[in-house]
Parts: structure tokens; C-alpha cells; sequence
């Protein structure tokens, strides 16, 4: 198996592979076709089969797929059978949002530092975790191994911030900062960009609204 020619829409859609495997397991169910998962998912059964098949099948003829087997070999694909450290870098109303999210630690996602630069956010505790200054954040990647530093910070700081995380070896990068950053090529960045989701979400209403008039 060549990771490297796996097409990012397969990859996009193995996180959604793993949370419908995990509603099967909660009720109970063993095994399943691709015909019912197909059923459930709202995706065509050939396009389940040569996603799987990506990565060895996973499904016996006449049998189909073991949920439990299935649901535990993405999460090793998806990395999820690791455990990561994570700093939140804009520890406002969604930093301390995620900071919050539980579901992380179940996914191997531990959260070990917080940071702002609004002095009154200063020593508040967010799960028991201080937050920090930024300016702390230097000698805090160098005395912490970090793999995720999640970026809920304005635009105008976020560029100056990811350069920081780069120089003291941060390779990964959860981004909500409302910009795409430039950064090495050796560096992995997710964009997550809310307000353009949300903008996708208007088209399709107004869109909607004008199919049915």
C-alpha cells in the first residue's frame, strides 16, 4: 500500500468511516455490509469498497466487514491508536472551547498548554490547565514535547505565532485563524475555516429556497 497516491477525498472520508463504525459498536452490531453501511452513510457501496480497498479491503465475501475489527484498523490508519500532545495558542471562547472537548483525550489528544496574550486570561485555569502568555511560549516548546499547536487566534498574530511554533519544532498545525499560513513545506497545517463553512451552508439554503419556487 502507497500512502502517498491515496487521494485526499478518500482520506477526508475515513474520520466519517470511523464515527458511523463507532454508532454500530454502541448498538450492538457485529458485522455489516457495505450494502447497509452504504444504507446508513447516504455513500454508494462501490465507493465504500474502493475506499477500504485503499488500505487492504478489510470486508470476506458473504461476510462483510467486522464492525469492531473495521472501526479499530481505521482508527490505527487515522493514527488514533497514538497519543498527542496539544497546545492551544488563543485561549478566548473557542481555544477554551476545545480545551474543553473530552472527546480529544478519547481520540489520544491531550491538551498541555494553553496561551493568550490578554493579561486577563492570565493563571485562569481551563481543566486545570494555567493559561499562559504568549511570550511564555518559547521556553515552553523547549522544555515540552509538542505535536499539535492548535492556532485560535486573530489573523493579524498568526502568521508571527506559527512562525514561533515552527522555529522550536512544532511540525504540525491545527489552524481556525482566519488566513493560510506560509509555512515549510515539512510542516502539516489543517485549515479550519468556520465562517467559510458557514458560507457554504447560506448558499445551499438560498439555493434550496430558489429550487423550490
Amino acid at each position: 500500500m502507497d500512502e502517498h497516491n491515496i487521494s485526499k477525498a478518500v482520506i477526508r472520508r475515513l474520520p466519517r468511516y470511523h464515527r458511523y463504525l463507532g454508532y454500530l459498536i454502541d448498538e450492538k452490531v457485529e458485522r455489516i455490509s457495505s450494502n447497509e453501511l452504504s444504507r446508513r452513510m447516504k455513500v454508494t457501496a462501490s465507493q465504500i469498497r474502493q475506499d477500504l480497498n485503499n488500505f487492504g479491503g478489510f470486508g470476506q465475501q458473504g461476510y462483510g466487514y467486522n464492525v469492531k475489527y473495521l472501526y479499530q484498523e481505521i482508527g490505527k490508519i487515522l493514527g488514533l491508536d497514538k497519543t498527542y500532545s496539544m497546545i492551544v495558542i488563543g485561549s478566548g471562547n473557542l481555544g477554551q472551547a476545545i480545551a474543553n472537548y473530552v472527546k480529544f483525550e478519547k481520540r489520544g489528544m491531550h491538551v498541555i498548554g494553553l496561551f493568550d496574550c490578554n493579561e486577563a486570561l492570565k493563571g485562569k485555569l481551563v481543566r486545570d490547565i494555567p493559561i499562559r502568555m504568549i511570550d511564555e511560549l518559547p521556553e515552553f516548546l523547549q522544555n515540552n514535547k509538542v505535536d499539535i499547536a492548535t492556532l485560535t487566534l486573530p489573523k493579524a498574530g498568526a502568521e508571527a505565532v506559527a512562525g514561533v511554533i515552527v522555529e522550536n519544532g512544532v511540525r504540525a498545525i491545527w489552524n481556525f485563524a482566519h488566513t493560510d499560513l506560509e509555512l515549510p513545506d515539512d510542516v502539516i497545517v489543517e485549515n479550519v475555516h468556520l465562517s467559510e463553512s458557514l458560507m457554504q451552508l447560506t448558499y445551499k439554503i438560498n439555493h434550496s429556497a430558489a429550487d423550490r419556487e
